[in-house]
């Protein structure tokens, strides 16, 4: 048995690749097999180097034993020459590498390692675990890591998460050291130094990628619990975006600018109005970055003529989206024909304000039309099928009380309020009728697919306008990410600063999913962050374990090695100039890894 040398030219410079081969008897004479592949042991170009490795006999005894390179031909006599039993070679203890070794380093880049260590790991105060035999800035990374990769319970990551990882040869804790006691009492850390994450977040941005923040993008959304959550005071029923009326919930303001690149967020009560947090949310920006020119851009449910006062007395730019009945007032110029193409299918053109310091942009969108005019094509069937099933009950005597019918009718509308309007329903002997409004149907439908925006901007071309507005779908996207791919909803936790704290982690995950977003695009890869996460998932570390052959001491060999990586995962890893170690050592006798 004997390791086999391959080379490869990568990155400017030639890689050193082995492989692990025996010599075997054929009947075509001596053959050469590859018993396994492993990878890049070392770079060095000395001929006279050696693989050293340990090997441990069922007493524990510790020897060293060689495996000679193909081209170094070790003497037939040498009491170093090892033989392998081939029966015994196995694959053990596989873990997932890929994504969690990523996260760690997108961890690192963001420096969120150094700015942890200094905030929490000398931390005493209000703990009720008072020895720290881990760091808690590793235990944070861990919480953020776990909610980029496969975000699950601080439970989960105890019961399975960590142990399927190779998180512990990378940051050497051990699994048993990993439990929610140590998992929550770094949440009861974190959350006292929210603003100065993110004003750190903010300046790294800078640094990595000259992120600015001229203009940002603002929206809220509402995340529900699991519980009752009675000790929580935050926790309130209100419009549930998540269609979870039934549950409590808390609504999450986020500010981020054109490119999702977080600014700040903020935790509002369950019932908070999103009008009402605009002001708030405005002050604490200023408070924590100072007044600057910033235009603010954010949709028609934040809208109100009092925030947009507020706006113009402080001087700021604002470009934001109408309210729907607004467009009853430009009804000819959505039917006219002077409309300026932006794409194959949105158009948009200037329109009178009422006002000198705003203007008016008037859009329509093709796609966002089809999507409407479906809905209420929808409606409208679902509501004359209810009216005529109404209707025979009606002829047939079943229903004879007219308040009862009317009662009827009434739920029926309001079931589906978005088409009632168009609608004339009335009852006459004993009968019911309906009929369509012919000119409220045209009118619905001239404006399906259209919006209005309007802004304070000096700029007249609406073109660059819309353009600035479709930006907001950035903030939207973000939010999103925080709800699908890093799993933000439900919480399960029911005291207040948990809460705070897991809404946190889940702000940290984006940081590390933003970031991994513009590392790819920047290297003009196509790879979406959750395309390359789940290809990057595939990669694995694992336990090559050989037993030697002979009369003698019997001695397990292991090799702990990254598995063989494919065309998609080097894509990746050169995209994001992230290169993975060439191997990972260990003290097989602690299960401790010295890296």
């Amino acid at each position: 048995m004997f390791l086999r040398q391959h080379s490869r030219f990568k990155d400017g410079k030639d890689h050193i690749y082995w492989s692990l081969m025996e010599t075997v008897r054929t009947d075509n004479g001596p053959r050469q097999r590859l018993l396994c592949y492993l990878g890049e042991l070392n770079s060095s170009q000395n001929k006279s180097w050696r693989k050293i490795v340990s090997v441990f006999n069922k007493e524990g005894e510790e020897e060293q034993l060689a495996l000679f390179p193909s081209d170094i031909a070790p003497e037939e006599d040498s009491e170093d020459i090892v033989k392998i039993d081939l029966k015994s070679v196995k694959l053990e203890r596989a873990r997932e590498f890929g994504t969690v070794y990523v996260g760690l380093e997108l961890w690192k880049r963001l420096e969120l390692d150094i700015f942890w260590k200094n905030k929490i790991d000398t931390e005493t105060e209000n703990l009720t675990c008072r020895p720290v035999d881990i760091p808690r800035s590793e235990v944070a990374a861990i919480l953020a890591i776990n909610r980029l990769c496969d975000p699950v319970s601080e439970l989960a990551i105890e019961e399975e998460w960590y142990k399927g990882t190779a998180l512990d040869d990378l940051l050497n804790i051990t699994e048993d050291k990993i439990h929610t006691d140590r998992l929550y009492e770094c949440l009861d850390c974190l959350i006292k130094h929210k603003e100065e994450l993110e004003k750190h977040l903010k300046a790294r941005y800078g640094e990595l990628f000259e992120i600015k923040y001229d203009i940002v993008l603002y929206d809220l959304t509402s995340t529900y619990f699991e519980g009752m959550a009675e000790k929580n005071p935050q926790a309130q029923r209100g419009y549930s975006r998540d269609h979870r009326p039934d549950c409590k919930q808390v609504c999450i303001a986020l500010v981020v600018n054109e490119e999702g690149f977080p600014l700040a967020y903020e935790v509002f009560d369950g019932n908070r109005a999103d009008v009402t947090t605009l002001e708030e949310i405005i002050e604490t920006v200023e408070k924590k970055y100072g007044k600057s020119r910033r235009i603010w851009i954010f949709d028609r449910g934040i809208v109100s003529e009092e925030n947009l006062e507020m706006l113009r007395k402080k001087e700021m730019q604002y470009l934001v989206g109408t309210r729907r009945g607004e467009l009853k007032r430009y009804e000819e110029k959505l039917l006219d024909d002077n409309w300026q193409k932006v794409r194959k299918d949105v158009e948009v053109k200037l329109v009178q304000a009422d006002k000198e310091e705003e203007t008016f942009v008037l859009c329509r969108s093709g796609k966002r039309g089809e999507k409407e005019k479906a809905m209420r094509v929808g409606a409208s069937k679902k509501l004359e099928c209810g009216l005529l099933k109404l209707a025979v009950r009606i002829e047939t005597g079943k229903i004879k009380d007219r308040n009862k019918m009317e009662r009827k009718i009434g739920a029926l509308l309001g079931r589906y309020a978005s088409v009632s309007d168009l609608y004339t329903v009335e009852i006459k002997d004993n009968k019911l009728f309906w009929c369509i409004d012919k000119n409220k149907i045209e009118w619905c439908k001239a404006r399906e697919g259209a919006y209005l925006i309007r802004t304070n901007i000096k700029e007249t071309d609406p073109v660059k306008m819309w353009e600035k507005y479709i930006q907001l779908t950035e903030a939207e996207a973000a939010f999103r990410t925080l709800k699908s791919e890093l799993v933000i909803r439900p919480i399960w936790h029911q005291k207040e600063k948990r809460v705070q704290a897991h809404i946190m982690v889940a702000f940290m995950g984006y940081a590390l999913w933003v970031t991994l977003k513009r590392l790819l695009k920047d290297a003009g890869s196509e790879y979406s962050p959750a395309k390359a996460l789940s290809i990057l998932k595939r990669i694995h570390s694992g336990d090559i374990v050989m037993r030697t052959a002979g009369d003698g001491k019997k001695y397990e060999i292991r090799l702990r090695r990254i598995f063989y990586l494919d065309k998609e995962q080097n894509e990746i890893l050169d995209a994001l100039k992230i290169s993975l170690p060439d191997k990972i050592s260990f003290d097989l006798k602690q299960n401790v890894v010295q890296t």
